[in-house]
């Protein structure tokens, strides 16, 4: 009776064995970890790249911006004559001056140079922001007052070959609302970048669970 007990044991090893060898291995799939239950699977991380509403956010205010300074450059311009100022309050000043280089009358004499190196940054700032528009909320308004400054100035270079300033402090050069939108969006783009980064490198505290040991 042992004998044929052990040969059924040995048929039956002999049959399942190939049906073992046929079926599939499931896959190793581990919930909140690797597959070496090691290393922690990271949140799927979302696009970066700018979408329709970051692109109309970022239009509408370089748009803006470029209107305001225009319209302020104008006024100034058929107000006041080259030279004229108007005191307003204290060391400030509206004062009618022509300025052909960057912002706060650098480089007044390299007009051509000023004009391609403010080319390439806006074409710089429309690739970056193609690829990271939605890398944070307040980068369509800070990218578009740098955009809608740096653009208003380009054009008033290319067209007149110079830019009117016209806000004085008397301590500092005479610059306009364009610069103001620059300085302001490069300020607000720094800080929401570095404060991004900062969460994104900050350590998770880890809740206690049900099944964490005291």
């Amino acid at each position: 009776m042992d004998d044929a007990l052990h040969r059924r044991r040995e048929e039956a090893g002999s049959l399942t064995e190939p049906a073992r060898r046929e079926r599939p291995l499931a896959p190793d799939v581990r919930v909140g970890s690797s597959t070496n239950a090691l290393r922690p699977i990271s949140a799927a991380e979302r696009p970066l790249g700018a979408g329709a509403s970051q692109w109309l956010g970022l239009g509408s205010i370089a748009v803006a911006a470029v209107g305001a300074d225009q319209l302020t450059k104008q006024v100034v311009a058929r107000t006041l004559a080259l030279g004229e100022e108007v005191e307003i309050a204290g060391p400030f000043s509206i004062h009618h001056v022509h300025n052909s280089g960057i912002a706060f009358g650098l480089f007044s004499s390299a007009t051509s140079i000023v004009i391609a190196l403010t080319a390439l940054a806006v074409l710089w700032m429309l690739v970056f922001f193609a690829r990271s528009g939605a890398r944070h909320p307040v980068l369509p308004v800070a990218l578009g007052f740098v955009l809608g400054g740096s653009v208003s100035n380009l054009v008033d270079r290319v067209r007149l070959g110079h830019v009117t300033d016209f806000l004085d402090l008397r301590f500092w050069p005479a610059f306009n609302l364009a610069d103001v939108f620059i300085v302001v969006g490069v300020a607000t783009l720094f800080g929401a970048l570095a404060g991004a980064d900062r969460a994104k490198h900050r350590p998770r505290r880890v809740g206690h669970s049900p099944l964490s040991r005291p």
